[in-house]
């Protein structure tokens, strides 16, 4: 499966997702969520209908390198006054009922948030640690979601639940490009250089005979055909089976067949796993 293609302006989008924590009981947790927040791109926290004053040292310690966040944070006093300016309004739940049935999880929903987000403030509206999003609070939702977890215990932490609908925004977004793979793909003749030089160090060591060594041989090529072999994989897999052979000589395990497939007499210097062919 591919990458998503990144969307246009998807780093603004993301700063335009609003994240709205409905009476947190714990500043910890507030603290976990602008973390988990700016991890991810996503920068706008309301504190909805209050509970009380929050533990602002454990919020600070928790927020770690995104104090930033738990410090700008703003509050409403109630959910419609928090997501008034709000396009798409997305509250998450975790219990079934008749007003929730349309719950679709973070995945499908996140193309379509992001998508609102170009346009106007979009909300993810989380609800308590103790009880999560009364149907009145679900009111102003356009949208619900429902993170996909086990029916033995499906109420997840806040700040983790957080975490899951930033991610998928994230991914969905397509800003993160994983890096490339240094080395090139390894040409078929280096590949059949290599499997030459490993076919003779496992004769020579003894794993396998000339009767059998075609089986053997294949059955190597299928467990190296299972993932990318780049031309750096090899130059280290040709450096063990020369080692290998220096070895097996050494211990005179082996009689010497000069040269060996590559043109080279097997040698201690040989098993240096450098990238030069």
């Amino acid at each position: 499966m591919g990458r998503p293609a990144p969307t246009p302006g998807a780093a603004e989008a993301l700063a335009r997702i609003r994240v709205v924590l409905v009476g947190p009981l714990y500043g910890g947790n507030v603290g976990s969520a602008c973390r988990a927040m700016k991890n991810m791109g996503l920068r706008d926290l309301v504190i909805a209908a209050p509970a009380g004053p929050l533990d602002e040292d454990e919020g600070r310690i928790m927020a770690c390198h995104a104090k930033d966040i738990f410090a700008a944070r703003r509050e409403a006093p109630t959910v419609a006054e928090a997501v008034a300016d709000c396009g798409l309004v997305a509250g998450t739940t975790a219990r079934p009922g008749l007003y929730r049935a349309h719950a679709r999880t973070p995945r499908d929903w996140a193309p379509r948030l992001l998508e609102a987000a170009a346009d106007a403030p979009v909300a993810l509206v989380f609800g308590p640690e103790d009880r999560g999003l009364s149907n009145e609070e679900l009111a102003p939702c356009t949208q619900l979601i429902q993170i996909p977890s086990s029916p033995a215990y499906p109420s997840l932490n806040l700040a983790q639940a957080v975490l899951i609908c930033a991610y998928e925004l994230f991914v969905a977004a397509g800003t993160f490009r994983p890096p490339r793979e240094r080395s090139p793909e390894a040409p078929s003749a280096l590949r059949e250089r290599m499997f030459a030089l490993w076919r003779e160090s496992l004769l020579d060591c003894g794993f396998m005979q000339q009767e059998n060594a075609d089986h053997m041989m294949l059955g190597l090529r299928r467990i190296l055909a299972r993932g990318p072999l780049t031309e750096a994989d090899c130059n280290i897999l040709m450096g063990i089976a020369r080692q290998s052979q220096w070895a097996a000589r050494q211990a005179g395990l082996a009689a010497p067949r000069e040269p060996q497939s590559d043109g080279r007499p097997a040698t201690p210097t040989d098993a240096a796993c450098d990238d030069t062919p």
